[in-house]
């Protein structure tokens, strides 16, 4: 068990996973405006949501805080889906806070389904499942708040049992 650095907290943690105050100090740690326009910010890279499609159709992210070298405690991420698409459905250990900020969509948290619309506020708990999904077509654009240290997501077993039907279907209509 180790202390806690700057605190009186015990707790069971690899050194290699405290990042104390001493970390957060890095030379490309400056301040910075990064100006919007449709749904770009200046000097942020659009990317594809994850590396490989598994559980996920047409949705884009921009890690507009949380990958130039700032220091935060969270990331500061904005995921964009076109219509039809939807987000992978996955649970992890740290929590989300999103807030829709264009068009409207859905969001399925266990196994509710709940509509959202321009700056509407969701959070999301540790451990839910949930997806995000967009029926519509305007495109469905929202700002996501997740802590800087986190887990991996794993995947529902619903989607993935889901996910296979659907590309064997696409497979079979190829055919």
């Amino acid at each position: 068990m180790k202390k806690l650095p700057g605190t009186s907290c015990i707790k069971n943690i690899s050194s290699c996973d405290w990042h104390g105050p001493e970390d957060r100090k890095k030379k490309d740690n400056k301040n910075r405006i990064y100006r919007f326009e449709n749904y770009t910010w200046q000097g942020i890279r659009p990317e594809s949501y994850k590396p490989e499609p598994d559980g996920w159709a047409t949705i884009g992210r921009q890690v507009i805080i949380g990958s130039k070298g700032e220091t935060p405690l969270f990331h500061l991420r904005y995921f964009e889906i076109a219509q039809g698409g939807h987000s992978s459905r996955e649970r992890h250990a740290h929590e989300h806070v999103v807030v829709c900020i264009r068009g409207k969509g859905i969001v399925r948290i266990g196994r509710k389904k709940h509509s959202v619309r321009h700056l509407d506020t969701v959070y999301i708990a540790p451990g839910s499942v949930h997806q995000f999904s967009n029926p519509y077509e305007e495109p469905f654009g929202f700002l996501c708040i997740v802590n800087a240290e986190r887990d991996q997501p794993v995947l529902h077993e619903e989607k993935r049992i889901h996910a296979a039907k659907s590309s064997k279907k696409v497979s079979n209509k190829k055919a």
